[in-house]
């Protein structure tokens, strides 16, 4: 019985060594492979804009003072090309433009020779949005599919129509969160909500003193989503 309880040790020590020329060597299991994080992507989504105008403004020594607030929504597509470095960071450029037209709606309540009045309108406008930036993109994984994300970069935003031309030209830095869910190992969905403007104006019409000041600014916010194809 001994012997053959040493037989079986022996045999399975030998399953661990490998035994050459008297040398008994360890067996080496082959290095598993790491495939590569990074790599280019190309996106396609939908956007849903929307510009937000806060203005205030008093006329003529304070005759007429306001308070208006304007809304105008978007529909857009949006195309996004970006490069991932690793599992944490990409870069990522992304275009927007509107298509269709746009429901806007219009509300201002004010003071008119001391006396209280209200507006309000609404309609639609044949109003083009075109957008772009450069986007730093730190992302961090919840799971083997699903991560969130972060967007930091500059890009520009333009307003224009038939009657005014471009009425808002504006640079500046923009940024937003997201979250991403892999449907397949090159094919994902996201959504995300970025601002894209926050500008404020004034302009000052008529005498230093008793003339007429302008407030008024602008912001918008943009959800995007879509699918993306990594290369």
């Amino acid at each position: 019985m001994k012997k053959f309880i040493v037989s079986v040790v022996a045999m399975s020590a030998m399953g661990t060594f490998a035994v050459a020329d008297g040398n008994i060597d360890p067996v080496v299991e082959p290095a598993a492979q790491v495939s590569s994080e990074s790599g280019f992507y190309l996106g396609l989504a939908y956007g849903y804009g929307r510009l937000r105008e806060n203005s205030s403004g008093h006329y003529y020594g304070g005759y007429l003072v306001f308070d208006g607030i304007q809304k105008i929504d978007y529909d857009t597509v949006m195309v996004q090309l970006g490069y991932k470095v690793n599992t944490y960071l990409a870069l990522e450029g992304r275009y927007w433009r509107s298509y269709g037209d746009n429901g806007w709606s219009y509300t201002e309540n004010g003071y008119a020779g001391g006396q209280p009045y209200s507006v309000f309108d609404k309609g639609a406008n044949g109003d083009n949005l075109k957008a772009c930036g450069l986007y730093l993109k730190p992302m961090y994984p919840l799971t083997e599919e699903l991560n969130i994300y972060a967007l930091f970069g500059y890009g520009n935003v333009t307003l224009n129509d038939d009657d005014y031309g471009d009425w808002l030209d504006e640079n500046q830095f923009q940024g937003g969160f997201g979250i991403s869910y892999a449907l397949t190992q090159n094919i994902s969905m996201f959504i995300d909500y970025m601002r894209l403007l926050n500008k404020d104006h004034f302009e000052h019409t008529g005498a230093l003193i008793g003339g007429s000041d302008y407030f008024w600014n602008d912001t918008l916010h943009m959800v995007s989503a879509g699918l993306t194809y990594r290369f």
